[in-house]
């Protein structure tokens, strides 16, 4: 492995990407350290600590919303796009063709009307950001002008960082979107260590011990259940067209453990926080009746045990749901039986499509229930391990391990591809 990763800055084509790849990063981070004027640090601090819907939301945009940056929207208003797309696909058979039938060019179309539909939601998302804040007096009241410029600038910096991540996909090293994600993550990793040595005591060594194991073990299922598929051995017919025959292989269908990635935790996350910031916008209202909805929902929903058991339920309905929507069964059988292929034991068609949805239902429990505990897993932590500047991101860990592990294949075939090329 250290062999392959040294050929990356032996061979001059892709030490060129790589350099390149960390060019754009390094600019992805200067923008993040470049706040909006009139921001009042302590306050915005503050804000994010007490709030888990923003801190979540801070993952997803690549930790730029927390010093409220130039690019404060960061990726996020893109992966609401796509997700919203996807969703679509069900309701309009027109955008499933597309995307799944048409082949690349069919996808190239998908993503520019996602692309599209990004500039919109990056609007919306900015004018209730700063409608949020405001109200929160995490900055000062703007005028009208004031409040137009800091939309647009808002907006075309998350246009700007979707460029960002389209360049950095063309390299054929990684996904641009989620490096971007990634690098936020991992920014925020040297000031939390800086922070937890500065206050180590004798007294917290075994309670930094046993994080550091739950620490390694997560990774590992994260990894586990990541890589993790059932292969279903598909055979294929012979044919004789002319003097030639086909077919007469053997070969296998993955089926992933995960299929969803970190979609349902995204959708989940979405609808359990929804409430608690509305209960935050109706506090602001100098109403008795408004105030007591408002006090209702922030208690309901900051009660731990029951945001816990909710957003797992959650976590684990829309895993089955999003794998419902990106794998379907039926279209798969009809192509094995176009194709010639078939599983032993199983006659093509609706038989191929009953047996394929039975498995996929099997595995994809696993998925459910690594997801919904990687989703509670910080609240978890929080409340067995006193380790405040340390605190383990299920989410934030679950997204940097799949990018690592996607970076490294994309880099191992580039490598494989160019073995093949001098022989």
């Amino acid at each position: 492995m250290l062999q392959k990763l040294s050929l990356l800055f032996t061979v001059p084509d892709l030490r060129k990407k790589v350099f390149f790849i960390l060019g754009v990063l390094v600019i992805f981070r200067i923008g993040a350290a470049i706040p909006v004027p009139g921001v009042d640090p302590a306050r915005l601090k503050s804000f994010f600590e007490g709030n888990q819907f923003f801190g979540l939301l801070n993952i997803f945009s690549g930790g730029v919303l927390d010093n409220l940056s130039i690019i404060m929207l960061g990726v996020g208003p893109y992966i609401t796009a796509s997700i919203i797309m996807q969703l679509l696909t069900m309701l309009f058979p027109h955008l499933k063709e597309m995307y799944q039938e048409e082949g690349e060019a069919g996808r190239v179309r998908f993503n520019q009307y996602a692309r599209i539909l990004t500039v919109p939601l990056g609007l919306l998302q900015s004018y209730a950001l700063l409608i949020l804040l405001i109200r929160n007096q995490v900055i000062p009241d703007l005028s009208l002008f004031g409040f137009a410029v800091n939309m647009i600038i808002a907006t075309a910096g998350t246009v700007f960082l979707m460029w960002l991540g389209e360049l950095i996909t063309e390299k054929g090293l990684g996904n641009g979107v989620s490096l971007l994600i990634f690098a936020g993550i991992v920014s925020g990793l040297p000031l939390a260590l800086r922070q937890e040595l500065f206050t180590f005591t004798p007294e917290r060594l075994p309670t930094l011990i046993a994080f550091a194991v739950v620490s390694l073990v997560v990774i590992a299922g994260v990894v586990i259940i990541t890589e993790g598929q059932r292969n279903i051995p598909v055979s294929y017919a012979k044919r004789i067209r002319g003097m030639r025959m086909y077919g007469g292989v053997s070969t296998h269908l993955p089926l992933r453990v995960n299929q969803a990635g970190v979609i349902p935790i995204i959708f989940a996350v979405s609808i359990i926080l929804f409430p608690g910031l509305i209960g935050s916008f109706l506090a602001t209202i100098p109403n008795d009746i408004v105030q007591r909805v408002s006090q209702f929902l922030l208690t309901v929903f900051n009660n731990q045990l029951i945001y816990g058991a909710v957003y797992f339920v959650l976590v684990f309905v829309f895993t089955y749901f999003y794998t419902a929507v990106t794998f379907d069964p039926q279209a798969i059988a009809d192509n094995l039986q176009k194709q010639g292929g078939f599983i032993l034991g199983i006659r093509p068609g609706r038989p191929t499509s009953e047996y394929l949805a039975r498995i996929l239902n099997r595995i994809t429990l696993a998925g459910a229930l690594f997801l919904g505990a990687i989703a509670v897993l910080p609240l978890i932590v929080q409340s067995t391990f006193n380790v405040q500047a340390l605190q383990l991101g299920g989410t934030a860990l679950l997204i940097v391990v799949s990018v690592v592990i996607e970076t490294m294949k994309q880099v191992n075939a580039q490598l494989v591809m160019r073995e093949y090329e001098h022989i």
